[in-house]
């Protein structure tokens, strides 16, 4: 039996997953941070870029801050950066000095943990970052095996990524990251006994979603074949489409006999603190999931899933649903396999529902494809499949496309936005619209602490304040009353 730790994942993917990464404040954070520092997880999966600029334009909140102040807290327990790579906020393919900056601004407000997971799998690109990563400041980088069902995607590619990585001195551990809830207790049986042949005594994790009910014994299942870690979510961001729930993983580990060296009294406070802010705030939770085989075929998250069928509908065609599925499929495959996530979970669905509600398959291809086939995404596992490429090449917009500028040298952009601002200033206007950041600078020092139990009272009283009917509010309880008149 093994000491399996935890990674927590609710500030960063259960609010993605769950609550479209807008679920979670700046006090919201530092108001749980005490009882997170406290229970001994291995990590906290903290943010990402595309959650910095949540932070900026949702919330104008400065996202720098909230790093800052929750490594004071955390001083024990590392906090985490999910990087795809050559990118900082913006979709824009960044140049290396300016990601130099970023991870060196990163580390030095506090993050200790990078996480790369390449979209396109590239092992060899992730071994770059980490170059990168450590040469400025980063203390661990954790490298991601990013898992998908497709022809290509077997144990030994991913055996393969797993050997590049484990043989980079700037990458101390990976995870094999199932953004899609795909990975079946059976197929764990092959495939991380292969990756663990690769990485010697390198440390593997597992990230996964519930989404049709096959994480928790997949978690399982990899803690008897080696696994050192596992990423799950607290309370109310947990289960549904986010990671594993904590104690009910925790119970059933300790249960196949097990050990979690963790706080447990800690641990449940942070569940409950997440639930008490999703009911509070009328947030969804997650619940059980049913197995989908469907799912297996499309590989679309379930939020993506929903606004497929409402454009559908909106276009008067949702008996279309089945033709589309099974369009993102052959689309997949002429593409070269591309793991069905961000930003290419959402290129392959366009694409599918426009071939199959126009004229004729790919007469029209919108830019993202165009980009993707001319490699500003990467390099695709395997090459598209000729005719299809014939067809994108073909089209007017690729040489427009192909001529766009590349990111400003850095020297150049600092000149254009301002020699004299911080760096982390300067990260925020280089990638976001100006209005936002001044929005954010104007809307001053984010809020530091949450009470979930005050927010249905503050609720009513804004509620009753915007009425011009009432002269006289009574406010009573148990030892308790307040009496106000206009």
């Amino acid at each position: 039996m093994a000491n399996i730790q935890i990674v927590e994942t609710s500030l960063r993917d259960g609010n993605q997953c769950l609550w479209g990464a807008l679920g979670v404040t700046t006090a919201n954070t530092l108001t749980i941070a005490p009882a997170m520092e406290r229970a001994g997880y291995r990590a906290i999966d903290f943010t990402t870029s595309t959650h910095m600029g949540v932070a900026v334009r949702y919330k104008q909140e400065d996202p720098w801050e909230r790093i800052r102040a929750m490594a004071d807290i955390c001083r024990n327990t590392p906090l985490q950066f999910l990087s795809t790579g050559f990118r900082f906020i913006a979709w824009e393919t960044a140049s290396p000095e300016f990601m130099e900056l970023a991870f060196r601004t990163l580390a030095r407000n506090g993050i200790r943990r990078f996480a790369l997971a390449d979209p396109m799998n590239d092992a060899v690109s992730n071994v770059e970052v980490a170059k990168l990563v450590k040469r400025n400041g980063g203390e661990q980088v954790i490298g991601a095996l990013v898992y998908t069902i497709s022809p290509i995607h077997d144990d030994a590619h991913y055996a393969e990524a797993a050997r590049i990585m484990a043989a980079s001195p700037d990458i101390e551990s990976l995870y094999i990251k199932d953004p899609g809830g795909l990975l079946t207790a059976r197929r764990a049986r092959t495939l991380i006994p292969a990756i663990l042949a690769e990485i010697g005594d390198k440390p593997l994790e597992l990230h996964n979603h519930c989404t049709i009910g096959l994480a928790e014994p997949a978690c399982l299942e990899g803690a008897e074949l080696g696994l050192s870690a596992v990423q799950c979510a607290s309370g109310g961001a947990a289960d549904g489409t986010s990671n594993p729930p904590i104690q009910r993983m925790i119970s059933n580990l300790r249960s196949l006999g097990h050990t979690v060296d963790i706080d447990d009294e800690a641990v449940a406070e942070v569940a409950q603190y997440f639930t008490a802010l999703a009911e509070a705030e009328g947030l969804p939770t997650g619940h059980p999931m049913a197995f989908d085989a469907a799912y297996l075929q499309h590989q679309l998250p379930g939020g993506m899933v929903g606004t497929m069928r409402r454009h559908l509908a909106d276009h008067g065609v949702p008996h279309l649903e089945g033709a589309v599925i099974e369009e993102m499929g052959r689309v997949r495959e002429e593409l070269g396999w591309p793991i069905v996530m961000t930003p290419f979970a959402q290129m392959l669905q366009t694409q599918a529902v426009l071939n199959v509600t126009g004229k004729e398959r790919y007469g029209v291809i919108p830019d993202e494809i165009i980009r993707y086939a001319i490699g500003r995404f990467g390099r695709p596992n395997v090459p598209i499949e000729g005719e299809t490429l014939d067809r994108i090449m073909a089209n007017p917009r690729t040489k427009e496309l192909d001529a766009e500028p590349g990111m400003a040298e850095l020297s150049d952009l600092r000149k254009r936005i301002g020699a004299n601002l911080s760096d982390e200033e300067f990260l925020l206007r280089a990638t976001m619209p100006t209005n936002l950041v001044d929005a954010m600078q104007a809307a001053g020092p984010a809020e530091r602490e949450y009470d979930p139990s005050k927010v249905p009272v503050m609720n009513l009283l804004r509620e009753v304040l915007k009425r011009t009917d009432v002269t006289q509010l009574t406010v009573e309880k148990a030892g308790f009353k307040l009496e106000v008149e206009a």
